[in-house]
């Protein structure tokens, strides 16, 4: 995946005038229509939430830094108000009674409790008096991770501000951040990062993130009693697909320790520096306060589906047990295999090229052939056993992750990292179930499914079908099938998305034709 080391904004600072606390005042009434601004009494703008005033819960009120905006504050259902303030020297600038007066002239009831979250020069709690708690917090980061772990603890917690204020006081005594940032000098040939005040390379996210969870991990002894709160925010915006990878890549790194958690995600814009990058935070919090994030149902595949029930025609899974359809796993046919579909690939490239110059933006043919080459160049010195392959695949994604930009380098990636850790399982799957599990796993990070004429409507059904029969030659059919009816489709997703529906009529989506091109080299 390409790295772009710092922001590329539309708009000026100065047209964007983020340190106007009056453009909140302003343009977030327009968004959600039941908040209202109300002055404070040194005339700043506090936003109030009219929508909670019907919940029985401690209210929330964050006060970030003017300038240092978080989309937790935007996109946060459960505050019911929120403000930004110049950064803090000696003096608040809104108090928690200006809060307060805040909500009650909107007939928004505190009678619970009162929670003002404030990004201040520290950490401290104080109470105002027996219903309002002002929390002090040393900045953004940890400012969104309170907001999010009160928006995600147990009801019961919820709905008392003695609980709150036990929560928020083991949060301040076990939180732990880490900060990544692109630096724009490089390393060598690769982009640099700045990590706890460090430069280093940077050889892939995956190796970044693990880096930076050993880090803030380190405070805290396994507990069997505790869930991790997590809590990651991507700095000065990420791309949706980039966001998934973080995500995808903590996660992995949890599950694979046997760390219970709860991951939680919001946006900062960072107005002192233009660099992009990523922090994370992590609290352990007794099973008491918060549970586990339940693992999502299996993943629907298309948007309409029907349930059935495995026939005589067609086996389940657990019937397949043990049976795989690729016979031999010893490195010779796999490497073979390999070699004729990423040869294949850059072969193609050109028609690929040409198609997506008239559907998307041009470049999947290039980061096609760009992935295959590095594929190539990488296999001569690594081992593709069964053995192996886990291992090797998750230092090939590392590889890819540098070389393969745009929506495709992503979507490989993330199915390849999850493949590797499906068939690390001892003992592995049979290969047709990894690649189930791989599938589902991919499918949590990209709201494309079949029928939106990306890629996964050649993909989708290759797996299902090699996962259902057995039968490679079949499953590459289905697949063929799922690319010729994209000539069909109207784009509901990617750059296609945007054409008018001639447009698109009659030619295939370019990312499903070159996986098809791939998977053809490969069957044979």
């Amino acid at each position: 995946m390409s790295v772009i080391v710092s922001q590329t904004l539309p708009f000026s600072n100065s047209d964007l005038d983020l340190d106007n606390p009056e453009r909140w005042a302003k343009l977030f009434p327009l968004i959600r229509p039941s908040v209202a601004s109300v002055p404070s009494t040194n005339g700043l703008p506090i936003i109030v939430d009219r929508a909670v005033a019907k919940t029985k819960h401690v209210r929330i009120a964050a006060i970030a830094t003017t300038g240092n905006f978080s989309s937790r504050l935007l996109s946060a259902k459960g505050v019911a108000a929120f403000a930004t303030e110049p950064s803090r020297l000696d003096k608040e600038h809104i108090s928690a009674e200006d809060v307060a007066n805040a909500l009650k002239s909107h007939d928004v009831d505190y009678s619970t409790g009162l929670v003002v979250i404030r990004v201040g020069r520290g950490w401290k709690m104080k109470m105002h008096d027996e219903s309002i708690v002002d929390l002090e917090v040393d900045g953004e980061l940890e400012l969104d991770h309170v907001v999010a772990l009160l928006a995600i603890t147990n009801e019961d917690t919820k709905a008392s501000l003695s609980k709150v204020r036990e929560l928020l006081e083991l949060f301040l005594d076990g939180v732990s951040t880490t900060t990544t940032a692109f630096d724009l000098e490089k390393t060598g040939a690769n982009p640099s990062v700045i990590h706890a005040g460090s430069s280093a390379s940077f050889e892939s996210a995956k190796m970044a993130i693990e880096k930076d969870l050993i880090y803030a991990l380190r405070p805290h002894p396994t507990n069997n009693a505790v869930v991790y709160s997590v809590h990651y925010s991507d700095i000065n915006g990420f791309a949706r697909l980039e966001n998934y990878l973080l995500a995808h890549e903590i996660s992995l790194y949890l599950e694979e320790r046997k760390l219970p958690s709860h991951i939680t995600s919001s946006t900062i814009l960072n107005k002192a520096q233009a660099a992009r990058g990523w922090s994370i935070s992590i609290c352990p919090i007794p099973t008491t306060y918060l549970s586990p994030q339940s693992k999502p149902p299996n993943v629907l595949h298309t948007r309409n589906p029907a349930p059935s029930a495995p026939t005589a025609d067609t086996p389940s899974s657990e019937a397949q047990e043990g049976h795989d359809p690729i016979k031999d796993f010893n490195d010779g046919p796999i490497r073979t295999r390999v070699i004729a579909g990423c040869e294949a690939l850059i072969k193609e490239e050109p028609a690929i090229t040409k198609c997506d110059e008239i559907v998307g933006d041009g470049d999947c043919g290039h980061t096609l052939r760009d992935g295959a080459k590095q594929v190539l160049s990488f296999i001569p010195t690594h081992p593709l056993s069964l053995t192996h392959l886990p291992r090797t695949l998750n230092l090939l994604v590392s590889t890819l992750s540098q070389t393969m930009g745009g929506t495709s380098g992503a979507i490989y990636c993330i199915f390849l990292s999850s493949l590797s850790h499906h068939l690390s399982a001892t003992p592995p799957p049979p290969f047709p179930t990894a690649l189930a599990r791989s599938l589902d796993q991919l499918l949590q990070y990209t709201q494309a499914r079949l029928g939106d004429r990306t890629m996964l409507d050649c993909l989708i059904p290759f797996v299902e079908t090699l996962e259902k029969t057995g039968d490679a030659n079949e499953a590459f059919r289905r697949a063929r099938e799922g690319l010729e009816g994209t000539k069909k489709m109207v784009a509901k997703v990617g750059r296609s998305s945007y054409l008018d529906e001639e447009s698109t009529r009659g030619v295939p989506d370019p990312g499903a034709w070159g996986l098809l091109i791939l998977l053809e080299g490969m069957v044979g």
